[in-house]
């Protein structure tokens, strides 16, 4: 069965142009859970209404002068990325199927100054939220070291966050446990690891992370409370793990 899918392009008002894509078949079967086609015998995710239209959208701030406008893209998984993931960030019985994850390319401003545009993967539900909220990141100039889907780490999420590398779906568990991390839903966001480290009882993760522990000290990257991420992310309902009481998780945000 052919399906199509739309592909979302936000300018800096963030007006949502939809535009029809050909998605190709998935490459492997679903996993367990909520997933689109899971073994489960859960039903298949919602086909993706065909044609072109708008979709309203909070606006954003304006660019800064000088700087591109802030483009996103919001794409059901193409065929290449469905096969990179495959084994690496997700394998049959992971508790989303591939068709409910969404491709977001989205511009950000790098630790040099300079617009560049990189790629998560989350939650198709959470996708249009995502936009919103780099969209203001990027208005408001908040630097990111940067930004590449966990297939460019092996899926290792060590290995991303010693790259300082900001990244979303990864079909994993909370670092010592067996429960699934809101990662694995694709409903997680992790942002300048190294400036903003994850603390798990005496751990600090990743170990570059210990130079920024004292949040009174702000430097670029850093993030902390009441600032923009914290805002825009609070303005589309995640939680953001700084302000946990335990196993602070300053990187990270979700929505559950």
């Amino acid at each position: 069965m052919r399906n199509r899918s739309r592909t979302r392009r936000v300018a800096a008002a963030l007006h949502l142009v939809v535009a029809p894509v050909l998605v190709l078949p998935v490459l492997a079967g679903c996993g367990g859970g909520t997933g689109g086609t899971a073994a489960s015998g859960s039903p298949p995710s919602p086909a993706v209404t065909a044609g072109p239209s708008t979709v309203a959208a909070s606006p954003a701030p304006p660019s800064p002068a000088g700087t591109p406008a802030f483009v996103g893209t919001v794409e059901v998984l193409p065929a290449e990325a469905r096969q990179r993931m495959t084994g690496v960030s997700w394998r049959p019985g992971c508790p989303v199927g591939l068709d409910d994850l969404r491709l977001l390319r989205l511009s950000y401003v790098g630790f040099d100054g300079t617009a560049k545009v990189g790629e998560l993967v989350v939650h198709r539900a959470v996708a249009d939220s995502v936009v919103r909220v780099f969209g203001k990141l990027y208005a408001a100039r908040f630097p990111i070291r940067g930004m590449q889907t966990i297939e460019a780490y092996g899926g290792s999420d060590d290995a991303s966050m010693a790259a300082d590398n900001t990244s979303g779906f990864n079909c994993r568990n909370v670092p010592n446990t067996t429960h699934w991390s809101n990662h694995a839903y694709g409903r997680a966001i992790d942002i300048n690891t190294v400036e903003n480290p994850y603390l798990p009882g005496k751990q600090i993760m990743p170990s570059a992370g210990k130079e920024y522990l004292d949040r009174r000290n702000v430097r670029p990257g850093m993030i902390v409370a009441g600032d923009v991420v914290v805002t825009a992310f609070k303005a589309e309902g995640f939680a953001w793990g700084g302000a946990w009481k335990t196993g602070v998780d300053y990187q990270h945000f979700e929505k559950p």
